[in-house]
């Protein structure tokens, strides 16, 4: 049993719901979207709803083969049909009959050969090279395919009748980028499945960080791009370093920090101000006048010593940085409680 669909955005609604109406009609059926956004997980779906299911589910890559053989492989071939045909071969229409035959990525396959798929779907008869005779074929094809067919046709590349004969029912997925929403349930799902496969092996999650972050990546690989990074996390395990990589790699920006939810900002509130109490409404020594003060003295102190650090302690050098008097740079060390390195204090 093949992979269930999984995302909770409208385009993965709708994909599903399509589903459950065409996958009983064995109607011809298109499925369009970019390389890795799971066009097979639809097939299988497809076919395991369907009254063909326990039929086989044959699939074949039309744009792995060179023409020649992939004609051979789609019908098939008598011994003796060409040079190195030894003995009978059957071909993926014959292998495929009473069940699915799923034709990925048939946007790569030629016209010559597109004039015979279109007489197969027409007539429901193959005749395997070097045979005069033909065979029927009960087959529900599934076309699948990265490319803009109708652009194709525009083009010469791909002929309008097929499409037509393919495009009785069409499915479109949406590139990864465009359903951000669906990150963390795919998350979810494959890292039950990886958890499954490692067996005692144990598992960490991404934090949200990490996940928002990853909502945030354009995703050219789309489903099967995050299946691989996914994979890198549990080998690796550095999660924050193996995101901040994968922006580095594509040079893509991210486009807004991240918006964290009001628990998250008190906790990460209460972190910045050491506040032992968690439950800041129930700690009696807090108040917004108090919290500002040591908020600004905390980033004081952190840039001053930053800029002291870098100018080796030199305090007219780090004054004039600063924009701040000699003096106001002293008071500030001594009421920060800012101590030199050792190595600075020995000079």
């Amino acid at each position: 049993m093949g992979p269930p669909i999984i995302g909770v955005s409208e385009n993965i609604k709708k994909i599903k719901e399509l589903v459950e109406h065409v996958a009983h009609t064995g109607f011809n059926t298109v499925i369009l979207g970019e390389s890795g956004v799971g066009k097979e997980v639809i097939a299988q779906n497809l076919y395991q709803k369907s009254p063909r299911v326990g039929k086989p589910f044959v699939k074949i890559n039309c744009a792995a083969l060179p023409e020649g053989l992939l004609e051979s492989e789609l019908f098939g071939y008598e011994r003796g049909a060409f040079t190195g045909a030894e003995q009978k071969h059957r071909g993926k229409f014959q292998m495929a009959h009473g069940g699915v035959l799923l034709l990925d990525e048939i946007g790569d396959m030629s016209l010559v050969l597109q004039a015979k798929l279109l007489h197969v779907l027409q007539s429901g008869e193959f005749a395997p090279l070097g045979s005069e005779k033909d065979l029927k074929t009960d087959t529900w094809v599934i076309a699948a395919t990265n490319h803009d067919l109708k652009q194709d046709i525009s083009d010469g590349k791909f002929r309008e009748d097929l499409y037509y004969r393919l495009n009785i029912i069409k499915i479109y997925i949406s590139p990864l980028r465009e359903r951000p929403e669906d990150i963390e349930p795919l998350i979810d799902y494959y890292l039950d499945q990886y958890a499954s496969q490692l067996g005692s092996v144990k598992i960490e999650r991404p934090t949200r960080e990490v996940i928002e972050r990853l909502k945030q990546y354009h995703w050219p690989g789309n489903v099967r791009e995050l299946q691989n990074i996914l994979k890198r996390m549990l080998v690796l395990g550095d999660s924050h370093l193996i995101v901040d990589e994968l922006f580095e790699a594509t040079g893509q920006k991210q486009s807004s920090p991240m918006v964290p939810n009001r628990e998250q900002s008190v906790e990460t509130v209460r972190s910045f101000l050491d506040l032992d109490n968690k439950n800041l409404i129930d700690n009696n020594s807090f108040s917004l006048k108090a919290a500002k003060k040591k908020a600004v003295d905390k980033v004081e102190r952190e840039i001053i010593a930053y800029v002291l650090d870098k100018m080796d302690w030199n305090r007219s050098k780090a004054a004039k940085i600063l924009k701040v008097s000699y003096k106001t740079l002293l008071n500030k060390i001594t009421e920060l409680s800012i101590n030199p390195p050792a190595s600075s204090r020995e000079n």
